[in-house]
């Protein structure tokens, strides 16, 4: 076992979130002085060519004294983000298996006219 692992105790309280190749590990955990604190940890998923894979974990430790900044933050920077780019995830688009779905309706609004062009003949230029 890491050391880091032996310094931590059993989680208290904990949810999961899954989000494709990331997993999100929300801790409650308690300190020696038996505090709490919560852990969120980013665990992604990557897969080498030969099919094998591993996983790369980051962790944050957070602390009571700091939940109300911490939330005030986190709440004022993802309102920020929808609402200036939406809930759309724009990145769905940069993946390998991403299919756009188009419409492709024309009404006769938006359909070109015939009268709407002119007949030229280049011979006469």
């Amino acid at each position: 076992m890491r050391d880091n692992d032996m310094l931590e105790k059993e989680e208290i309280f904990s949810k999961v979130l899954r989000a494709g190749r990331r997993t999100y590990f929300f801790d409650v955990r308690a300190t020696k002085a038996d505090d709490y604190y919560i852990t969120i940890t980013e665990s992604k998923k990557f897969t080498e060519e030969d099919g094998s894979f591993h996983f790369k974990k980051h962790k944050i430790y957070l602390y009571k004294e700091d939940f109300a900044a911490f939330t005030e933050i986190l709440e004022d920077m993802t309102s920020y983000v929808l609402n200036h780019k939406g809930e759309e995830v724009i990145s769905e688009r940069h993946q390998k298996d991403f299919k756009k779905e188009y419409t492709t309706e024309r009404t006769e609004e938006t359909a070109p006219k015939a009268s709407n062009f002119t007949d030229v003949d280049f011979d006469d230029i």
